[in-house]
């Protein structure tokens, strides 16, 4: 009890105890004076706060999809004052070998940052390595700076585009730091960048005219498993012509022109609005003669090759900038009514013979290709197409980036098959998806 009292008074008067090993007394604040603050630099070389990702790890889909919210809590250590921000770092390892860079990845990155559940408010990455500073990982996010607390609450919006799926799975270092640099908390943010819904710009879709020539448009998803959305009315009209061809890819966000003959021969040109909801400007007349031809095909720079009654195959390139939108044509070669279908794709037209294979015509790029211009040889995709009443070439529809092919059966069935690379070549790729019944209400697909 002695000793208990002895200890007491000591401390009550300041002095530290020598049987405590104290050495020297405790400096006791002056008269009406507050005891010092403790800075949070001090509190860091003491102790580290730490920071928890709220609900595990967060799938971040790159593409249209809407942004996602990554929460954070803070807990920093006992009496640390002053101002503190925190940082999230992107510890990417490795760029691809083409085009990404830790500049272009800060770039493409969208966020909004809220401390306290105040507003959220714009927050933008930053490449720190472009401005040589000595930060360890290549892409950041600087969070508002707040005034310290015993918790501290963030919500941080992440959106991002398609292009950046290939980042991946990453363990992102999370710290905060005092006004002098001093680290006073730190923890790890898991994000998951996957491959998510692709912007209307990478979006194929399909037209289909029905029996009354009303024209109706199917956009893209990127779902396989439901590649279309629900039908939209283009307009009326359309049993005018014989053929519509598109001579760029029609897609999801409005664009994409094409050529549409009428029962006089005359051929009519549609641009590509930009707009879903009415896709093609008002038609301008191109020319007359143009029933000597019996099918058509459009090439992925908007040019477009015509068969004539003899097999022969006609180019017709794109004139830009002028009010004619093709040059005259330049003889391609004979030999093509060995084709009962003629189609554009973005991987070069695609063609069926009359025992049911489908071939892929490579473009060439260039009028001195010594295998001819525009066409290589044709390359093999396979047998067994002569089941199909059409043959499509559409845009990407099904989340992978390359152009797809839709095909519809004898009993109105539309099949989708995704574009895939085969020996460096792109091809509509060997297996089927199942789009929906009831396609031969349309007496045209494109």
């Amino acid at each position: 009890m002695r000793t208990a009292l002895v200890m007491a008074t000591a401390l009550v008067a300041g002095v530290a105890p020598m049987a405590l090993g104290g050495a020297a007394a405790f400096a006791a604040p002056g008269a009406g004076s507050r005891p010092a603050a403790r800075t949070a630099s001090a509190a860091s070389a003491a102790e580290v706060g730490t920071v928890v990702q709220e609900g595990g790890r967060l799938t971040v889909p790159a593409g249209a999809d809407a942004p996602v919210t990554l929460r954070l809590k803070v807990t920093l250590p006992a009496g640390v004052t002053g101002p503190v921000r925190a940082h999230i770092g992107l510890p990417v390892e490795a760029f691809p070998p083409a085009g990404p860079s830790p500049l272009r990845l800060a770039a493409a990155l969208g966020s909004t940052c809220s401390v306290n559940g105040g507003p959220l408010a714009a927050c933008a990455w930053d490449s720190p390595w472009i401005d040589d500073e000595d930060y360890p990982h290549p892409v950041r996010l600087k969070l508002p700076v707040t005034e310290a607390a015993t918790t501290l609450t963030y919500a941080v919006t992440i959106d991002t585009s398609s292009d950046q799926a290939w980042v991946g799975s990453l363990d992102a270092p999370v710290e905060l730091n005092d006004s002098t640099g001093a680290v006073v908390a730190k923890g790890v943010a898991g994000l998951d960048f996957v491959l998510g819904t692709s912007e209307p710009n990478r979006l194929g879709a399909v037209h289909a005219r029905d029996k009354d020539g009303v024209l109706w448009r199917y956009e893209g998803t990127s779902r396989i498993e439901k590649p279309l959305k629900p039908r939209r009315k283009v307009g009326g009209g359309w049993n005018i012509y014989t053929a519509v061809v598109p001579v760029s890819t029609p897609m999801s966000n409005g664009t994409g022109d094409l050529v549409a003959r009428d029962k006089a021969g005359v051929l009519w040109y549609y641009k590509g609005t930009g707009n879903p909801a009415a896709p093609f400007a008002p038609r301008t007349r191109v020319g007359a003669g143009w029933n000597i031809y019996t099918a058509f095909a459009g090439r992925p720079n908007g040019t477009l090759v015509a068969r004539d009654k003899n097999g022969v195959l006609w180019n017709y390139e794109r004139n830009y900038g002028t009010s004619a939108p093709f040059i005259p044509r330049i003889k391609v070669g004979a030999g093509w009514n060995i084709y009962n279908t003629l189609v554009g794709w973005a991987g070069g037209p695609l063609a069926r013979d009359t025992g049911g294979v489908l071939w892929r015509y490579e473009e060439t790029g260039s009028m001195g290709d010594p295998e001819g211009y525009p066409f290589r040889r044709p390359v093999r995709v396979g047998a067994g197409w002569n089941a199909y009443t059409a043959v499509v070439g559409t845009g990407d529809l099904g989340r992978r980036d390359y152009a797809d092919v839709v095909a519809r059966d004898k009993a109105g069935q539309l099949w989708l098959y995704q574009g895939v690379i085969k020996n460096g070549r792109l091809v509509p790729g060997p297996t089927r998806t199942p789009v929906g019944p009831g396609w031969n209400m349309y007496d045209l697909i494109f």
